[in-house]
């Protein structure tokens, strides 16, 4: 009978599930590996975007459950968001209907393929009992100060009704529907995540040779430390009385104190205090107000795009050196989320401030030794700089801090791009934000037995406003702390706060979520996660998160871990005709047609074969068909085998094809270990392995036959599970699944090697020598098999390249 991959694959399928065979074991006393893929959003259907994915992965869990290791290898649904709410607007369907519908129909794609996920630990980050723990860590980060409340200037998307992260605004547009995002003053929820920048920044060494070298780059970057002087401009008496005695100062930070005698300048963001305050008081022009109001409307990421624009406020501060008045501007390169929202200006040593101040011809004075032309950046002797002139920039920098601080004038500091998260969102299919707002306590959180604070069924969602605000009941409630009628919080929370977590879930049994959020003892023995999968686009807002917050458990004391996630690989997109895969390219493939034709373990095969994971894939048809040209060649060998256990057999005696498919083979083995462990080079190990077939194809034995099949089968399980696990039920009664396998080095003993002959440096012929063949011997070799090229010819040179070749140079006689 011929290979029939669809009864293969639903047997298997059916004995797995039978057998629970993927689910991990409580004994804590074996070694433990926690692989885990980035879980999917459940919107339908698996792309082949997840079939990469969850095949790495796959290998990887199937690999180690052969080494009797303890495997965790779970799934779960990111089920929370704005697209289960716009299907709830276009299907007219409930955005939890359209949510588990969904679930259902991708879970049952993903066992078609064959994933060992763990059953029992399966999970959506909608289900009400994840939701309840997660509101439980949300009021004790609150409790614990490290989230709070405030109004501030926030990135808002209209189309989606709701508030962006910093990290969620791309090139000034909403990362998901991709509409210009806008500047709004309104309250919100944030988490202190500054809290947390050193450790976060600090710890990336822990990840140095385990994650890719971009993706710390990348987290660095956005950390975005920097250390330097704050210190305080006075604004000058006339300043003081324009401004109605409101403001007698502000705060800066620089990177550079060694250029501070070269300030001809300071610069405000267009959201500073002093500024809203002369808008609002007219101490500005009406065309002057307008266009720093379109500036404060514009994201940090549109603005450090646009040219260097800005507005003289006619107002100065003092020089804290030099006493002489320094004129304030607003300027829509300086950002209120960093420094303070003010810059002192240094034209002839940073580009930015020589670029504005060219164009309003501000003022540019060197007081930096270097380079031939300004702005100069580097570093140098100080000139015109008072008392430091003449000082090494690099001593200048510590110096001058000194010198503030003994005066009490200004001190060192460190500060941080990175910004404090926002957590707030302003949409129904959320997890609630579990607090109350009292006319008498205030901001108080839900008592713990009211948990989980779920949504209410009965809302109608028509894509304007927040169904949870204009609910005629659900946000009407008792304060938890006086009993008085008060206000349940509208706001839900960001969905990068369900997927910071839920690794640790995982972690902890099923039979004890009832009970617990995180069991600690159980998060200590699978955490970190082992090896971590997904894609380079959450090298920040997953990745960072998701460190941040197993940083904050671990203070809470729900686990004892400092990393998350102890390997990263990021796997490449799929591509089709040079493009990422998507509908309105019309250029999809869908996998459970591809699943239907050709069946799973070619879909495995290929999307393994056809690139490293860490490289793009171009999709191509005739590759697949050569994947299951492949799987059904090694499916027709069984007829081959004729022992039922791995043979013992005696190398010297066989043939030549035989010792050389025996090579072939244990090459194989010897390559696997690395690929499975380390590289995840999936597509030489396949490589490999077909080469091996090859060889055995080339040769007679039956023992070495059997060898080798029993080899193959078990090295091609992780990749291709069903066909290999047949096989091998049939072949070995599964034996070989489960035996370690021993390199037989002797295999690799060569009795001879093959040289290529050359002469002039074309390849005219090849020769057969000993490995230890002397020199001469090799070139009397080669001379007699390429005699009828050498015939009229006078030898010049002869070279020998040990293992490869015999080059002649000839000239006529």
């Amino acid at each position: 009978m011929g290979y029939n991959p669809a009864e293969i694959e639903k047997k298997w399928q059916t004995t797995w599930e039978e057998e629970g065979a993927f689910e991990p074991d409580n004994d804590q006393e074996k070694r433990k590996k926690y692989i885990l893929s980035m879980f999917p959003y459940p919107s339908g259907r698996i792309h082949m975007g997840h079939v990469r994915n969850y095949a790495i992965g796959d290998a990887i869990a199937r690999y180690y459950r052969k080494q009797n290791d303890n495997v965790l290898h779970p799934i779960g649904w990111d089920a929370f968001g704005m697209p289960a709410e716009n299907a709830a607007i276009k299907h007219k369907l409930h955005p939890r209907k359209w949510t588990y519908e969904n679930i259902d129909y991708m879970r049952r794609e993903l066992a078609s393929l064959g994933f060992s996920f763990s059953r029992t630990r399966e999970f959506a980050t909608c289900d009400p009992l994840y939701t309840k723990w997660e509101q439980a860590f949300v009021i004790k980060m609150f409790e614990e100060g490290l989230l709070y409340r405030e109004s501030t200037t926030v990135n808002w998307c209209e189309p989606c009704h709701t508030v962006l992260a910093n990290e969620q605004v791309e090139e000034g547009c909403c990362w998901r529907c991709g509409t210009e995002v806008q500047q709004r003053e309104m309250p919100g929820y944030y988490i202190d995540i500054v809290k947390y920048a050193e450790e976060l920044l600090n710890d990336l060494k822990l990840l140095e040779g385990k994650w890719p070298q971009r993706v710390l780059t990348m987290q660095r970057n956005w950390i975005g430390k920097s250390q330097g002087l704050e210190f305080t401009f006075e604004l000058s008496e006339e300043s003081k009385k324009k401004l109605g005695g409101k403001f007698a100062n502000y705060q800066v930070f620089t990177t550079r104190p060694d250029t501070i005698y070269g300030v001809t300048y300071s610069a405000l963001a267009a959201e500073h205090p002093i500024v809203k305050y002369m808008i609002d008081h007219a101490l500005l022009d009406a065309e002057t107000a307008e266009a720093i109001t379109h500036i404060a409307n514009s994201s940090e990421r549109d603005r450090a795009q646009a040219d260097k624009e800005g507005y003289a406020l006619g107002i100065d501060v003092i020089h804290p050196l030099t006493g002489e008045k320094i004129p304030v501007w607003t300027a829509n390169f300086v950002l209120a989320s960093y420094g303070g929202g003010a810059v002192m200006a240094v034209p002839a040593h940073d580009e930015r401030d020589f670029d504005f101040a060219s164009r309003y011809g501000l003022p540019i004075r060197r007081v930096i030794e270097g380079g031939e032309a300004l702005p100069y950046t580097g570093t140098g002797a100080l000139i015109e700089s008072g008392r430091f002139s003449c000082t090494d920039s690099a001593d200048a920098k510590e110096a001058i801090i000194n010198y503030f601080d003994e005066r009490g004038i200004g001190k060192g500091t460190i500060n941080y791009k990175l910004r404090n998260w926002g957590v707030s969102r302003q949409r129904y299919w959320g997890a609630p934000i579990p607090f109350v707002h009292c006319q008498q306590c205030g901001l108080v959180p839900e008592k713990a037995e009211n948990l989980p604070i779920t949504l209410p069924e009965d809302v109608e969602i028509t894509g304007e406003g927040n169904p949870l605000e204009s609910h005629p009941t659900w946000k009407h409630c008792s304060c938890p702390q006086c009993g008085q009628a008060a206000i349940r919080e509208t706001d839900t929370l960001d969905t990068f706060v369900q997927s910071s977590w839920y690794q640790l879930r995982y972690a902890t049994d099923p039979q004890k979520w009832e009970l617990m959020g995180i069991d600690r003892k159980e998060a200590n023995y699978w955490l970190p996660v082992d090896q971590y999968i997904g894609g380079i686009e959450h090298a920040i807002l997953h990745l960072l998160y998701a460190r941040f917050f197993t940083k904050v458990l671990r203070d809470m004391g729900q686990c004892d871990i400092d990393e998350p996630f102890e390997r990263l690989l990021t796997q490449g997109m799929v591509l089709k005709e040079g493009a990422k895969m998507s509908k309105s390219k019309g250029n999809t493939v869908d996998p459970d047609a591809l699943i239907d034709q050709y069946g799973a373990d070619t879909a495995r095969l290929f999307i393994l074969f056809a690139a490293p994971p860490q490289k793009e894939l171009e999709w191509n048809d005739s590759a697949v068909e050569g994947a299951f040209r492949f799987i059904k060649k090694l499916y027709s060998r069984k007829a081959k085998v004729s022992h039922k256990t791995l043979p013992d057999i005696d190398h010297s005696v066989l043939s030549s094809a035989s010792k050389e498919a025996r090579a072939k083979v244990y090459d194989a083995l010897k390559k696997s270990t690395e690929v499975y462990e380390n590289s995840f080079a999936f597509n030489t190990l396949i490589a490999a392995s077909m080469e091996a077939l090859n060889a055995l194809d080339k040769q007679e034995d039956e023992t070495v036959w059997s060898e080798g099949i029993y080899i193959l089968l078990n090295l091609l399980e992780p990749i291709i599970p069903h066909v290999a696990t047949e096989l091998s039920e049939h072949l070995f009664a599964r034996e070989n699944l489960s035996a370690a396998i021993p390199v037989r080095e002797e295999v690799f003993i060569q009795d001879s090697v093959t040289l290529a002959v050359t002469i002039n440096g074309k390849k005219r012929t090849q020769i057969a020598v000993s490995p230890d063949a002397f020199k001469e011997e090799i070139l009397t070799a080669a001379r007699e098999a390429g005699s009828r090229w050498l015939e009229g010819m006078v030898t010049i040179k002869e070279i020998v390249v040990p293992g490869k070749l015999v080059n002649l140079v000839v000239k006529p006689a």
